[in-house]
């Protein structure tokens, strides 16, 4: 093996020399530039990536907070339009009870005042038939009819009893 041989190792140490030379010079003005140019542009364009990301975010937040506002007044009109909603529908509903009240207030006036009228009719014609019934009765029993104004007095005086 010759790198084990004394006398050889001069050469080969010029050549180690020599081949290191020409791969540092090559690495330090062709290779690592390069790799440098890369690394700066992924860096410039990750701070770019993160720039646009905290802008969306910050876009996101701001759209999101105005949503927020936005649903809040929206609820707050609802509310205020089913509030004014149902006091507009308590008044109607009032109002028509009111109306209501009055009409059967009218009815009923009018009913009681036929009904009263109804039970006098039918008083007067209770007067009338009583006394007919009572003088067929007393004909039947006694075989003889009594005065009519004699039986009207005593129809009279019993009802009032």
């Amino acid at each position: 093996m010759p790198q084990l041989v004394p006398e050889d190792w001069a050469p080969q140490l010029i050549w180690l020399a020599i081949t290191f030379g020409l791969l540092y010079v090559l690495m330090v003005y062709v290779a690592l530039p390069r790799i440098g140019k890369v690394i700066e542009t992924r860096a410039a364009h990750i701070a770019a990536d993160l720039a646009a990301a905290d802008k969306l975010r910050r876009e996101t937040e701001e759209a999101i907070a105005a949503y927020e506002q936005a649903l809040a007044e929206a609820k707050q009109k609802a509310h205020a339009i089913v509030d004014e909603g149902r006091a507009k529908l308590k008044a109607e509903t009032d109002a028509e009870r009111v109306k209501l009240d009055k009409e059967l207030g009218k009815k009923s006036a009018e009913a009681e005042r036929r009904i009263e009228e109804a039970k006098n009719s039918a008083m007067k014609d209770l007067n009338a038939v009583a006394a007919d019934v009572a003088a067929d009765i007393v004909q039947r029993l006694i075989g003889a009819a009594p005065a009519k104004p004699e039986i009207e007095k005593a129809v009279e005086t019993v009802r009032k009893a």
